[in-house]
């Protein structure tokens, strides 16, 4: 199993590769609660988090938005009362890379 959350995000350019599967199986043991889904074809990881309350949520929320800032890669991030959807994919590639399974386990960490 791979320690993403303590591996460092490399800067993402529009020409570069994408995961490719056997790298994507190999790695998402490591972030099992996350899913892999498409949206307008582009395949994104995606993970619901339940909280107590909206308060709680909305404290996560600025968390997971200090490590993307951090980073200088976003997700988009729903927040409800008592859940938030992060949803992580490389914008510029228009699918995932090794630093979206490694903010993924980031947004773990901040969990």
């Amino acid at each position: 199993m791979f320690d993403l959350s303590k591996q460092n995000c490399e800067a993402c350019r529009a020409d570069a590769p994408q995961i490719s599967d056997e790298d994507l199986k190999l790695m998402m043991p490591s972030i099992p609660d996350w899913s892999v889904i498409v949206v307008d074809g582009v395949m994104q990881l995606s993970r619901e988090f339940s909280f107590g309350n909206f308060v709680q949520a909305l404290a996560f929320t600025n968390r997971v938005g200090e490590i993307a800032e951090a980073e200088d890669h976003h997700p988009a991030i729903l927040t409800e009362w008592g859940k938030v959807t992060v949803t992580w994919w490389s914008h510029k590639i228009r699918g995932l890379h090794k630093n979206d399974l490694i903010m993924a386990a980031r947004t773990d960490e901040v969990f």
